[in-house]
Formats: structure tokens, C-alpha cells, sequence
């Protein structure tokens, strides 16, 4: 709690490594706590609870504060992903909005996406043609989903998805929380000529309860070193290429 009192949000990962704990300890920890009403659990970390009286940022702003590093080192590595002349989808998250500004070189690119924050990113660039998926939004992740978002998509070709994840395993794939989700990403997978999951080694090991897609509908995956060697061998049998970051 002295912690959190000072930064507002924390990763797990940077409080095993503060505290000598565990990971599984820390997510106890930060479970009791939550129970007490004093924290939020939030993807990767924990942040105070308004009424401790420290003001937590908004929720998409405490997943942008959470292992900063590791998501720019991703999306770098992943804006390889994209050449000249693409129509490419980048979805919803900080880390695909950190693709930005890695863009900004290509020629003749279109990106469709849900994420308002891309949107307002891509307003500096003007040469980059943005067509956002409408839909039902979400106000704490600034981004928008469901039915509506998957017509936008179902009438697009897409010559590459970039998706993100806040839950994934080989055992599961993508999972989400929430149907919306579940149904705009299998619809843009479907639109698209191939597709690639961003997501950090922090996520990995985690599921919900809609599965989206298993790992080897996908043909690339964009994650960090410290991804588990058991992780990377099974995504090589699958077929998936895996494509490592490095800070």
C-alpha cells in the first residue's frame, strides 16, 4: 500500500521484484486487498482505489503506465509488421497505440481501427487514411466493439490484423471478458489476408471465459524475451512464427 501511495499503479511484475515475492503472491495480495476495497486489479498491476485518497487515473491510463518499456519494445518490433500501400486493422490497447508512432515513414497506408486514441494519434499525420469501426463503445478503454464494428469490418478487405489481448495461453489462445470483443475480432481475422497478436509476456498464462481464436489461427505473434521458453516452443509447433522483442 506505501507503494501504490506513491505511483498510483503498479505492475505485478515491479512489486514481486520490490517485495522478493512471488507473482502468484503478489495477485493474492492485491486480491485481499481488493476485497477490502482499497485497490483495483487492473491488467498486469493494481492501482488505488479512489476513495484511499489518491486520485487513480483512468483505467486505460493505468494499463498505459503498466511496463511501459516491454509495450514499446513490442510495438516497435511489431510495426515491421506493416509496409507501404497496407489497409491494416490495429486494435484497441496501449500497445497497439504505440505502433503509431513507428507509421508515419509508410506510404499509401490505411488503418482501420476501434481504438479513439489511434484515431486522435493519427490526427498528426495526415497522409495515413483512418477509418474507425464505429460500434458500441467502451468509455474506460477508449475503444468501441460488437455487432456494428464487425459490419464496418465485414465490408473491408484487410491486407493484415494486428490484434491485442489482455488474456492469453496456448492452451486457450485470445480470450476475452467480453462477447463484443470476441465477435469484432473473428470478424476482422475473417477480413483479413493474415493476422498478428501484440501482446507482452506479462499477459501470457492467463485466460477468460469467451475464447476468441487458438494461437495457430494466427501467422505471426509479436511478444517480449521473457516470454516462457515452454510458451515459444509450443507456438514454434503450432507453426506460428514468433517474433521476439528486445527493450
Amino acid at each position: 500500500m506505501r507503494l501504490l501511495r506513491g505511483a498510483g499503479a503498479l505492475s505485478i511484475r515491479h512489486l514481486a521484484s520490490s517485495l522478493g515475492v512471488s507473482h502468484m503472491t503478489v495477485r493474492r495480495d492485491i486480491a485481499t486487498l481488493e476485497d477490502e476495497g482499497l485497490v483495483d486489479a487492473v491488467q498486469g498491476g493494481v492501482r488505488l482505489r479512489e476513495h484511499t485518497g489518491v486520485e487513480p487515473p483512468r483505467e486505460r491510463d493505468s494499463r498505459a503506465a503498466l511496463e511501459l518499456p516491454r509495450k514499446e519494445a513490442v510495438a516497435r518490433r511489431a510495426a515491421a509488421l506493416i509496409t507501404d500501400d497496407m489497409t491494416v486493422f490495429i486494435d484497441a490497447g496501449t500497445t497497439c497505440q504505440a505502433l503509431v508512432p513507428h507509421l508515419t515513414s509508410r506510404r499509401g497506408l490505411t488503418v482501420v481501427t476501434n481504438d479513439f486514441f489511434t484515431v486522435s494519434a493519427l490526427f498528426a499525420h495526415p497522409a495515413i487514411e483512418v477509418i474507425h469501426t464505429g460500434g458500441v463503445v467502451d468509455a474506460a478503454s477508449g475503444s468501441s466493439s460488437g455487432a456494428l464494428a464487425a459490419a464496418t469490418i465485414s465490408a473491408m478487405t484487410l491486407d493484415l490484423a494486428i490484434l491485442s489481448t489482455g488474456t492469453w495461453d496456448t492452451s486457450h489462445g485470445l480470450t476475452s471478458p467480453e462477447l463484443d470483443k470476441v465477435v469484432l475480432k473473428r470478424a476482422v481475422l475473417d477480413a483479413a489476408t493474415s493476422g498478428a497478436l501484440v501482446a507482452d509476456s506479462t499477459k501470457y498464462g492467463t485466460a477468460e471465459r469467451f475464447r476468441v481464436v487458438p494461437l495457430d489461427a494466427l501467422d505471426v505473434i509479436v511478444s517480449d524475451a521473457e516470454l516462457p521458453e515452454s510458451a515459444a516452443a509450443a507456438i514454434a509447433d503450432m507453426g506460428v512464427e514468433l517474433w521476439t522483442a528486445t527493450d
